[in-house]
């Protein structure tokens, strides 16, 4: 697996499809977080951008390889592995995009809850944000999981259900990123630092399945 993965990670790097989403992240956070918010708000605004560009760094990873590049490698190391490298590469990035992003967003920001009348101490708001960025990074490679090669090979079918899938998971009640987030906003505004550990293992038990499903349909589909 490792040989699997360090090929997918210099197939992505060489590509320089990685780009678009993280410029789009980057301007997601100019335009969203500002020095001198409320730490716990930047955090939570961090955390929820970061869902739909994990998603797509799915599709760039799923999606690089030639057809017959990929069979070759499938053939060698087995369709199921080759794709759940491809899963896993894009999770590392944007798990590396998460954690950036918590610090660079955690140093700019006002150490302070919302309306700037309780002290936030920087690194328990970073413990915080933390998590929840991981749990929406999680999530949003698992809907990239569900949307993308080899359940959905459409273009036209995948990107909507992708869009609409990352933005459900945002929103929708009961979503560990919907209660990560959440959670992070609700601290804002009480001055309490919540650390969303249930809402991170609810998202990496989601996001497992959606890996397991996405390799095990994999393999049938080449079988």
């Amino acid at each position: 697996m490792n040989a699997l993965l360090r090929y997918q990670a210099d197939l992505l790097l060489r590509s320089q499809r990685w780009l678009p989403p993280v410029i789009l992240y980057a301007a997601f956070l100019a335009v969203g977080v500002q020095s001198g918010q409320p730490v716990l708000d930047s955090l939570g605004y961090t955390a929820a951008a970061l869902l739909p560009v994990a998603a797509w760094l799915v599709r760039v990873c799923v999606t690089a390889e030639p057809p017959a590049a990929r069979a070759c490698v499938a053939a060698a190391r087995g369709p199921a592995r080759a794709h759940l490298a491809c899963l896993l590469t894009a999770l590392i990035a944007s798990v590396l995009l998460a954690v950036t992003a918590t610090a660079v967003v955690t140093l700019i920001s006002d150490p302070a809850s919302n309306g700037h009348r309780i002290h936030v101490a920087p690194l328990r708001a970073a413990a915080a944000g933390l998590p929840a960025t991981l749990a929406c990074a999680l999530l949003g490679t698992a809907v990239g999981a569900l949307t993308n090669r080899p359940l959905l090979r459409s273009t036209g079918r995948a990107v909507p259900a992708m869009l609409l899938g990352a933005l459900l998971s945002v929103v929708a009640t009961g979503s560990p990123a919907q209660a990560a987030v959440d959670g992070l906003v609700t601290g804002s505004q009480t001055g309490r630092v919540p650390v969303p550990l249930l809402p991170l293992a609810g998202a990496a038990l989601l996001t497992a399945g959606a890996f397991a499903a996405a390799a095990r349909l994999t393999a049938r589909r080449t079988s």
